[in-house]
């Protein structure tokens, strides 16, 4: 296991290599939108469980801008197993339905989900347990899609109360280089790799403030990073908000990334997320204005 950057030619250039077209990261922040085909999410309690209203969200997600439409069957929270054959009538029919018009991503550890999902059409399975099971990894590697690997501590969907760290940064890089040194012994390539620090996930919210601080000692991981904090906890923790007024807070903390090196951001109001990251873009350089008439005009044509 190494924390040295990779060399691969596509990765230092920041693009993905995903089913569908690459997705160049270089200079650009993609957002990638929550859609959860579940009963019980945090955040929209349900909202989308019905199979018509994921495909709208979905395809309203693309509408505002996003680049990834991220589909849930299960919620990463503790809770009762749901069973793999029902979380992929959840999730495979949205994946379908999707697809044609954006690249789709399925959160879930289940290789077995992921398999279905890909043969949907999922160009990426985010994985909330680090490939916990690593057969994952071959599946991925066998599908061709690529993959987000995110850090968390417990077995899928069990508690872990009071979670303790030497020093929470650098467990966390430890551990997303060793479960990208796995990905890549099992064949999944280099370049369609994303690791996710796991805002919140088996953390509490001063352990989060302070992964949030210091992302940039990830950049030396060698994939591009996601961020996937909207509307999480430690947002309202910290700021002593309600789960519907998060908003301002999320995007706050989606640009702090950013600005540290993240190149993904996982989002619940992607209209919002899109706006904020279009505006970080071109105060870097990286796109131009949509237009100029502000003080771009002579005198006395205005």
């Amino acid at each position: 296991m190494t924390l040295a950057p990779d060399t691969t030619p596509g990765l230092l250039a920041g693009t993905l290599d995903l089913p569908g077209g690459p997705l160049d990261l270089s200079q650009h922040i993609a957002v990638m939108a929550i859609v959860n085909r579940t009963p019980d999410s945090f955040y929209d309690r349900g909202a989308t469980f019905a199979l018509d209203a994921a495909v709208a969200a979905g395809v309203a997600a693309v509408e505002a801008g996003a680049e990834i439409v991220d589909v849930g069957g299960v919620k990463f929270a503790p809770g009762p197993p749901v069973p793999v054959e029902e979380e992929i009538a959840r999730v495979v029919p949205v994946v379908r339905e999707l697809a044609p018009i954006a690249r789709v991503s399925v959160d879930t550890f289940h290789p077995e989900v992921a398999r279905a999902a890909i043969e949907a059409g999922a160009a990426i399975i985010n994985d909330t347990t680090g490939l916990h099971d690593p057969a994952m990894a071959d599946v991925i590697a066998r599908g061709g899609a690529g993959v987000v690997i995110a850090h968390s501590l417990a077995a899928p969907r069990t508690p872990h109360p009071l979670p303790r760290y030497g020093d929470v940064v650098g467990d966390v890089a430890a551990f997303l280089a060793a479960r990208r040194d796995l990905a890549l012994s099992h064949g999944v390539p280099g370049d369609r790799i994303v690791l996710d620090p796991g805002h919140d996930l088996n953390k509490s919210t001063r352990q989060t403030l302070e992964l949030t601080r210091r992302l940039g000692e990830l950049s030396v991981l060698g994939a591009p990073l996601l961020v996937a904090l909207s509307n999480k906890d430690f947002v309202g923790e910290t700021l002593d908000r309600a789960r519907g007024d998060r908003l301002s807070g999320s995007l706050a903390a989606a640009v702090f990334c950013v600005l540290q090196g993240a190149r993904i951001v996982r989002a619940h109001n992607v209209g919002e997320t899109v706006d904020a990251m279009r505006m970080v873009e071109a105060m870097l350089g990286w796109r131009d204005p949509a237009y100029e008439l502000h003080n771009a005009r002579a005198e006395g044509n205005e």
